[in-house]
Protein backbone atom coordinates (compact mmCIF):
# COMPACT_ATOMS: atom_id res chain seq x y z
CA UNK A 1 0.00 0.00 0.00
CA UNK A 2 1.11 3.46 -0.54
CA UNK A 3 1.73 5.05 2.70
CA UNK A 4 1.92 8.49 2.19
CA UNK A 5 0.02 10.92 1.60
CA UNK A 6 1.30 12.26 -1.39
CA UNK A 7 3.77 10.36 -3.97
CA UNK A 8 5.25 11.25 -7.21
CA UNK A 9 6.39 9.56 -10.58
CA UNK A 10 8.32 12.16 -11.85
CA UNK A 11 6.06 15.49 -12.28
CA UNK A 12 2.59 13.44 -11.43
CA UNK A 13 1.54 13.63 -8.13
CA UNK A 14 -1.09 11.58 -6.72
CA UNK A 15 -2.25 10.06 -2.93
CA UNK A 16 -4.76 10.88 -0.87
CA UNK A 17 -3.92 14.72 -0.63
CA UNK A 18 -2.99 15.06 -4.62
CA UNK A 19 -5.57 16.59 -7.26
CA UNK A 20 -7.01 14.06 -9.73
CA UNK A 21 -4.87 14.34 -12.97
CA UNK A 22 -6.15 13.08 -16.44
CA UNK A 23 -5.25 11.67 -19.21
CA UNK A 24 -7.23 13.05 -22.10
CA UNK A 25 -7.51 13.55 -26.23
CA UNK A 26 -8.71 12.22 -29.33
CA UNK A 27 -8.35 8.31 -29.61
CA UNK A 28 -6.84 8.42 -33.02
CA UNK A 29 -4.78 11.01 -34.63
CA UNK A 30 -6.65 12.15 -37.60
CA UNK A 31 -5.09 15.63 -38.09
CA UNK A 32 -3.26 18.37 -37.24
CA UNK A 33 -5.98 20.74 -37.27
CA UNK A 34 -8.36 18.60 -35.04
CA UNK A 35 -5.21 17.61 -32.48
CA UNK A 36 -4.00 20.64 -31.66
CA UNK A 37 -7.67 22.27 -31.46
CA UNK A 38 -8.17 19.54 -28.55
CA UNK A 39 -4.71 20.13 -27.19
CA UNK A 40 -5.48 24.22 -27.00
CA UNK A 41 -9.25 23.27 -25.09
CA UNK A 42 -7.76 21.35 -22.73
CA UNK A 43 -5.01 23.09 -21.62
CA UNK A 44 -7.14 26.18 -21.21
CA UNK A 45 -9.12 23.60 -19.09
CA UNK A 46 -6.12 22.81 -17.05
CA UNK A 47 -5.37 26.18 -15.96
CA UNK A 48 -9.35 26.97 -15.13
CA UNK A 49 -9.05 23.85 -12.90
CA UNK A 50 -5.81 23.95 -11.42
CA UNK A 51 -4.89 20.16 -12.83
CA UNK A 52 -2.38 18.04 -14.65
CA UNK A 53 -3.46 16.68 -17.90
CA UNK A 54 -1.83 14.54 -19.84
CA UNK A 55 -2.34 14.38 -23.58
CA UNK A 56 -3.05 11.27 -25.53
CA UNK A 57 -3.87 10.23 -28.91
CA UNK A 58 -2.64 7.12 -31.03
CA UNK A 59 -0.49 6.83 -33.93
CA UNK A 60 -2.11 4.07 -34.82
CA UNK A 61 -4.93 1.35 -33.69
CA UNK A 62 -3.89 -2.16 -34.25
CA UNK A 63 -7.17 -3.30 -32.63
CA UNK A 64 -9.92 -2.02 -35.15
CA UNK A 65 -13.56 -3.75 -35.86
CA UNK A 66 -12.92 -3.73 -39.65
CA UNK A 67 -10.32 -3.82 -42.25
CA UNK A 68 -12.13 -0.83 -43.35
CA UNK A 69 -11.05 0.80 -40.11
CA UNK A 70 -9.06 3.99 -40.51
CA UNK A 71 -6.11 3.13 -37.90
CA UNK A 72 -4.17 6.60 -37.85
CA UNK A 73 -1.13 8.05 -39.56
CA UNK A 74 1.40 5.73 -38.73
CA UNK A 75 4.45 5.79 -35.87
CA UNK A 76 6.49 8.58 -37.67
CA UNK A 77 4.24 10.93 -38.94
CA UNK A 78 2.19 10.44 -35.58
CA UNK A 79 4.98 10.95 -32.99
CA UNK A 80 5.68 14.20 -34.88
CA UNK A 81 2.69 15.45 -33.99
CA UNK A 82 2.72 14.66 -30.61
CA UNK A 83 6.25 16.01 -30.24
CA UNK A 84 4.85 19.72 -31.72
CA UNK A 85 2.00 19.23 -28.87
CA UNK A 86 4.27 18.63 -26.27
CA UNK A 87 6.77 21.76 -27.77
CA UNK A 88 3.75 23.79 -27.68
CA UNK A 89 1.42 23.22 -24.59
CA UNK A 90 3.97 21.36 -22.48
CA UNK A 91 1.55 18.15 -21.63
CA UNK A 92 2.86 14.99 -20.84
CA UNK A 93 2.41 12.79 -23.69
CA UNK A 94 1.28 9.06 -23.78
CA UNK A 95 0.44 6.86 -26.79
CA UNK A 96 -0.27 3.22 -27.05
CA UNK A 97 2.38 0.70 -28.88
CA UNK A 98 1.55 -2.59 -29.66
CA UNK A 99 5.00 -4.25 -30.48
CA UNK A 100 8.31 -4.34 -28.13
CA UNK A 101 9.97 -2.45 -30.74
CA UNK A 102 7.24 0.40 -31.28
CA UNK A 103 7.61 0.71 -27.40
CA UNK A 104 11.25 1.86 -27.92
CA UNK A 105 10.66 4.37 -30.68
CA UNK A 106 7.85 5.91 -29.08
CA UNK A 107 9.96 5.96 -26.00
CA UNK A 108 12.16 8.46 -27.63
CA UNK A 109 9.35 10.95 -27.95
CA UNK A 110 6.77 10.29 -25.20
CA UNK A 111 6.21 10.18 -21.56
CA UNK A 112 4.00 7.41 -20.95
CA UNK A 113 4.20 4.14 -23.19
CA UNK A 114 0.97 2.57 -22.59
CA UNK A 115 0.46 -0.86 -22.95
CA UNK A 116 -3.08 -1.80 -24.53
CA UNK A 117 -5.92 -3.85 -22.91
CA UNK A 118 -5.76 -6.98 -25.21
CA UNK A 119 -1.77 -6.42 -25.07
CA UNK A 120 -1.57 -6.58 -20.93
CA UNK A 121 0.12 -10.32 -20.79
CA UNK A 122 2.74 -9.92 -23.57
CA UNK A 123 5.80 -10.23 -21.40
CA UNK A 124 8.15 -8.61 -24.15
CA UNK A 125 5.77 -5.73 -24.82
CA UNK A 126 5.83 -4.39 -20.94
CA UNK A 127 9.43 -5.20 -20.72
CA UNK A 128 10.78 -3.22 -23.74
CA UNK A 129 8.76 -0.39 -22.58
CA UNK A 130 9.65 -0.34 -19.23
CA UNK A 131 13.36 -0.17 -20.55
CA UNK A 132 12.43 2.98 -22.36
CA UNK A 133 12.61 4.18 -18.47
CA UNK A 134 9.47 6.15 -19.11
CA UNK A 135 6.09 5.73 -17.51
CA UNK A 136 4.55 2.90 -18.60
CA UNK A 137 0.61 2.45 -18.08
CA UNK A 138 -0.61 -1.04 -18.10
CA UNK A 139 -4.17 -1.03 -19.39
CA UNK A 140 -6.51 -4.11 -17.86
CA UNK A 141 -7.32 -6.37 -20.22
CA UNK A 142 -10.78 -6.78 -20.47
CA UNK A 143 -10.72 -10.48 -19.91
CA UNK A 144 -8.49 -10.16 -17.03
CA UNK A 145 -9.29 -9.81 -12.91
CA UNK A 146 -7.31 -7.26 -11.30
CA UNK A 147 -4.67 -9.60 -9.36
CA UNK A 148 -3.80 -10.86 -13.00
CA UNK A 149 -2.25 -6.91 -13.19
CA UNK A 150 0.33 -7.28 -10.40
CA UNK A 151 1.98 -9.44 -12.36
CA UNK A 152 1.90 -7.64 -15.35
CA UNK A 153 2.69 -4.60 -12.97
CA UNK A 154 6.05 -6.90 -11.63
CA UNK A 155 7.39 -7.63 -15.41
CA UNK A 156 7.80 -3.95 -15.47
CA UNK A 157 9.84 -3.62 -11.99
CA UNK A 158 11.88 -6.71 -12.96
CA UNK A 159 13.51 -4.11 -15.70
CA UNK A 160 14.38 -1.81 -13.59
CA UNK A 161 11.65 0.56 -13.95
CA UNK A 162 8.94 0.99 -11.14
CA UNK A 163 6.96 4.10 -12.61
CA UNK A 164 4.07 1.89 -13.48
CA UNK A 165 -0.06 3.24 -13.47
CA UNK A 166 -2.67 0.82 -13.70
CA UNK A 167 -5.81 1.38 -15.81
CA UNK A 168 -9.02 -0.12 -15.30
CA UNK A 169 -11.35 -0.18 -18.96
CA UNK A 170 -14.59 -2.65 -18.09
CA UNK A 171 -14.53 -6.27 -18.33
CA UNK A 172 -16.64 -7.98 -20.75
CA UNK A 173 -19.68 -8.88 -19.90
CA UNK A 174 -21.56 -11.61 -22.94
CA UNK A 175 -21.33 -10.54 -26.21
CA UNK A 176 -20.66 -6.31 -27.36
CA UNK A 177 -21.00 -5.22 -23.75
CA UNK A 178 -17.96 -4.18 -20.64
CA UNK A 179 -18.90 -3.37 -16.92
CA UNK A 180 -17.13 -1.89 -14.62
CA UNK A 181 -16.45 -3.77 -10.69
CA UNK A 182 -15.63 -0.66 -8.53
CA UNK A 183 -13.69 -3.39 -6.46
CA UNK A 184 -11.27 -3.30 -8.53
CA UNK A 185 -9.59 -0.06 -7.84
CA UNK A 186 -9.79 -1.24 -4.49
CA UNK A 187 -7.54 -4.35 -5.36
CA UNK A 188 -5.35 -2.49 -7.72
CA UNK A 189 -4.41 0.25 -5.41
CA UNK A 190 -3.10 -2.03 -3.22
CA UNK A 191 -0.30 -3.08 -5.14
CA UNK A 192 1.10 0.54 -4.60
CA UNK A 193 1.22 1.98 -8.01
CA UNK A 194 -1.50 4.71 -9.33
CA UNK A 195 -5.07 3.26 -10.20
CA UNK A 196 -6.72 5.41 -13.65
CA UNK A 197 -10.79 4.61 -14.66
CA UNK A 198 -10.74 4.71 -18.59
CA UNK A 199 -14.00 6.19 -18.42
CA UNK A 200 -14.73 6.18 -22.04
CA UNK A 201 -13.65 3.07 -23.33
CA UNK A 202 -15.22 1.35 -20.33
CA UNK A 203 -18.66 2.18 -22.09
CA UNK A 204 -18.17 1.37 -25.35
CA UNK A 205 -20.11 -1.98 -26.94
CA UNK A 206 -17.47 -3.86 -29.03
CA UNK A 207 -18.67 -4.39 -32.38
CA UNK A 208 -22.19 -4.01 -31.52
CA UNK A 209 -23.31 -1.77 -34.53
CA UNK A 210 -22.24 -4.22 -37.24
CA UNK A 211 -18.22 -2.79 -38.47
CA UNK A 212 -17.65 -0.64 -35.57
CA UNK A 213 -18.46 -0.17 -32.01
CA UNK A 214 -20.95 1.55 -30.29
CA UNK A 215 -20.86 3.05 -26.84
CA UNK A 216 -22.84 5.13 -23.79
CA UNK A 217 -21.18 8.39 -23.79
CA UNK A 218 -23.90 10.00 -22.42
CA UNK A 219 -23.04 8.29 -18.80
CA UNK A 220 -19.10 8.89 -18.65
CA UNK A 221 -19.67 12.06 -16.07
CA UNK A 222 -21.58 9.90 -13.82
CA UNK A 223 -19.53 7.09 -14.27
CA UNK A 224 -16.17 9.14 -13.73
CA UNK A 225 -17.97 10.88 -10.17
CA UNK A 226 -19.02 7.52 -8.97
CA UNK A 227 -15.17 6.26 -9.66
CA UNK A 228 -13.85 9.03 -7.99
CA UNK A 229 -16.08 8.74 -4.71
CA UNK A 230 -14.22 5.54 -4.14
CA UNK A 231 -11.50 7.39 -2.89
CA UNK A 232 -9.29 4.86 -4.66
CA UNK A 233 -8.76 6.47 -8.15
CA UNK A 234 -5.42 8.23 -8.85
CA UNK A 235 -6.73 9.98 -12.58
CA UNK A 236 -9.10 9.53 -15.38
CA UNK A 237 -8.58 8.65 -18.68
CA UNK A 238 -11.16 9.96 -21.15
CA UNK A 239 -11.02 10.48 -24.75
CA UNK A 240 -12.72 13.57 -26.44
CA UNK A 241 -13.32 14.88 -29.59
CA UNK A 242 -14.27 18.25 -30.66
CA UNK A 243 -16.98 16.62 -32.79
CA UNK A 244 -17.10 13.04 -31.71
CA UNK A 245 -20.20 11.92 -34.60
CA UNK A 246 -17.66 12.59 -37.34
CA UNK A 247 -14.54 11.28 -35.52
CA UNK A 248 -12.39 8.39 -37.33
CA UNK A 249 -12.41 6.05 -34.58
CA UNK A 250 -14.26 5.46 -31.57
CA UNK A 251 -16.79 7.87 -32.41
CA UNK A 252 -20.00 6.30 -30.64
CA UNK A 253 -18.11 6.45 -27.07
CA UNK A 254 -15.58 9.75 -26.95
CA UNK A 255 -17.03 12.16 -24.90
CA UNK A 256 -17.56 15.50 -26.85
CA UNK A 257 -14.71 18.21 -25.81
CA UNK A 258 -17.01 21.00 -24.49
CA UNK A 259 -18.36 18.71 -21.73
CA UNK A 260 -15.10 18.30 -20.11
CA UNK A 261 -15.40 21.52 -18.60
CA UNK A 262 -18.80 20.20 -16.86
CA UNK A 263 -16.87 16.62 -15.91
CA UNK A 264 -13.77 18.30 -14.21
CA UNK A 265 -16.23 20.76 -12.11
CA UNK A 266 -18.30 17.80 -10.43
CA UNK A 267 -15.02 15.60 -9.98
CA UNK A 268 -13.20 18.97 -8.39
CA UNK A 269 -16.12 19.20 -5.99
CA UNK A 270 -15.89 15.39 -5.17
CA UNK A 271 -12.68 15.15 -5.00
CA UNK A 272 -12.30 17.91 -2.29
CA UNK A 273 -14.85 16.28 0.08
CA UNK A 274 -12.58 13.53 -0.14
Amino acid sequence: MIKKETSRIDNIIFGKKAGLFYIAGPCVIESEDITFKTAEKLHKLSKKHKCDIIFKSSYAKANRSSVDSYVGPGIVKGLKILAQIKKEFGFYILTDVHSAVEAEIAGRTVDIVQIPAFLCRQTDIIIAAAKTGKIVNIKKGQFASPKEMKFAADKAVSAGNNKIMLTERGTTFGYNNLVVDFRNFMEMKAFGHPVVYDVTHSLQKPAAEGSVSGGQPEFAIQMACASVATGCVDGLFIETHPDPVHALSDSKSMLPLEKMDELMTKIKKIKKVL
